[in-house]
């Protein structure tokens, strides 16, 4: 096995007292907070619509998505722009992390003792030096169908 083989860049960020990643190549770009334009009728978790450079992006709530509570007021989020198969979406975090290179024999599945919700967004953990980084499961995270 060679070095690519063995290790996987993720773009990481916080949603609450959690850390998440995201492997890089899924990543579009990472933006400072955009005015939304809100969605009738759109399920909770939507945030809005907004408008990068021309194209019209989703921006899904983590927080709501995730069954956390509101970020604090007078604090905007910051935008995780990812690639789906068919779309773009955008999912709204707490705070942007690094970039961090991550061996395969750091992964593990996702322990039970995290709340069924969260479980069900991600894809494992990465155990790191001094925290636990969820993976994000960005096909699953941005399915919002059915939820209200």
């Amino acid at each position: 096995m060679n070095q690519e083989q063995l290790a996987t860049q993720y773009a990481t960020f916080k949603v609450g007292p959690l850390l998440f990643g995201v492997d890089v190549h899924k990543v579009q770009e990472i933006i400072r907070y955009q005015e939304l334009t809100a969605v009738p009728l759109a399920p909770v978790t939507i945030q809005g619509l907004i408008n990068l450079r021309g194209q019209i992006i989703t921006a899904i709530d983590l927080r709501k998505r995730l069954s956390l509570s509101p970020i604090d007021s007078g604090k905007d989020p910051m935008n995780v722009v990812v690639q789906l198969e068919d779309e773009t979406v955008s999912f709204l975090v707490d705070a942007i992390g690094d970039v961090i290179d991550v061996d395969q024999e750091q992964y593990e599945q996702t322990p039970d003792s995290i709340t069924p919700v969260i479980r069900d967004l991600t894809d494992g953990v990465i155990k790191l030096q001094n925290s636990l980084m969820l993976i994000l499961s960005v096909s699953r995270a941005a399915d919002v169908r059915g939820v209200r």
